[in-house]
């Protein structure tokens, strides 16, 4: 089974404007158009590769300006893109805004490029004059500031976004039965425990890192089934409900999988390591259907889990999620842990 990073399926569904968001198998849906949303998710992932070849490069600064042409002075977001390069809604803080700035953060801390960290990190100075009313947009902004602080240590306003996340974001109710701070389990869960552990580190506040490690690890335990994972279906969890259900959707994995890593360089526990390699594992069939996710020969992943099938269709969201779930699992500090 292929397990090394491939961009082949990325760069079939990437033109100089941005990530085509939706594939009819592994041909990109075109009349769909671009979304800061993939292609923030798309930056965080290139900007990461630690040697990247020149054509990752390329990729890397094309999502970069995509990014940058959706903001506004105020930090605002467009979201989504036409193929003719106009813009087919108003600026906002909805989710896409945050996976904007934890985008821009990434790339300013890791890219290899200085002239794009800098650039990125200009751009995350303008989000930052933004905030959200969502739990989970507040969240990815709170992982890009957290980022930005490795760029520029002590920084004022990414310290002053994550004091705001940090009055957002749901502590966990004494109801050891549920503890999520929601009564429903819904999308890219995992992203809300980690920016607890992000801001809890961040602001030296002990409390809120050691409720979102628990918040996490109640969700692994949560969506583990029989030595491998079962996550929450795309119509959500609630209290009671009963699994496998379906369908099953990439993005729940690779949060989880950026969680676990987070929690792994908070506490050096090497049980956030091992679900990493569960996450991996149920993207090459340790799963509820037994079936492999990805596809070897284009290099993309499947869009869902279904009932003893997969979605054939290879979206950018999918794909990335498969990237970003084995580059964090192959990530050096990770690997030599192992």
């Amino acid at each position: 089974m292929h397990t090394e990073l491939s961009f082949t399926h990325l760069a079939r569904l990437t033109t100089p404007l941005g990530v085509y968001e939706h594939a009819l198998g592994t041909s990109p849906r075109k009349e769909h158009g671009y979304c800061v949303d993939d292609v923030a998710r798309a930056l965080v992932v290139t900007a990461r590769v630690p040697d990247p070849t020149a054509d990752v490069q390329r990729m890397a600064a094309g999502y970069l300006e995509f990014v940058l042409a959706a903001q506004h002075d105020d930090g605002l977001m467009h979201n989504r893109r036409s193929t003719d390069g106009s813009w087919s809604d108003k600026p906002s803080s909805d989710d896409h805004w945050g996976r904007a700035l934890w985008s821009l953060g990434t790339a300013a801390a890791e890219a290899q490029d200085p002239v794009l960290a800098y650039r990125a990190r200009t751009g995350a100075v303008t989000a930052l004059r933004s905030r959200s009313h969502h739990p989970r947009s507040m969240a990815y902004a709170a992982l890009g500031a957290g980022q930005l602080l490795r760029a520029v240590p002590g920084d004022g306003a990414s310290l002053r976004l994550l004091a705001d996340a940090r009055r957002m974001l749901g502590r966990s109710r004494p109801d050891s039965g549920w503890p999520w701070p929601a009564d429903r389990l819904t999308y890219a869960n995992a992203v809300l425990p980690e920016a607890m552990i992000v801001v809890g580190e961040a602001l030296d506040d002990g409390a809120v890192r050691d409720d979102g490690l628990l918040l996490l690890a109640w969700l692994v335990d949560e969506q583990r089934a029989a030595g491998h994972l079962s996550v929450v279906p795309s119509t959500g969890r609630a209290r009671g409900d009963r699994g496998p259900a379906y369908a099953q959707q990439p993005i729940e994995v690779a949060a989880l999988a950026e969680a676990c890593r987070t929690a792994y360089l908070a506490t050096g526990e090497g049980r956030w390591l091992d679900v990493v390699e569960m996450c991996v594992a149920w993207f090459l069939g340790a799963n509820d259907a037994g079936l492999s996710l990805v596809d070897t020969d284009s290099g993309g992943g499947h869009d869902g889990l279904e009932r003893g099938a997969v979605n054939q269709n290879q979206g950018a969201e999918s794909t990335l999620a498969w990237l970003s779930t084995l580059q964090v699992a192959r990530m050096p500090h990770l690997a030599a842990a192992r």
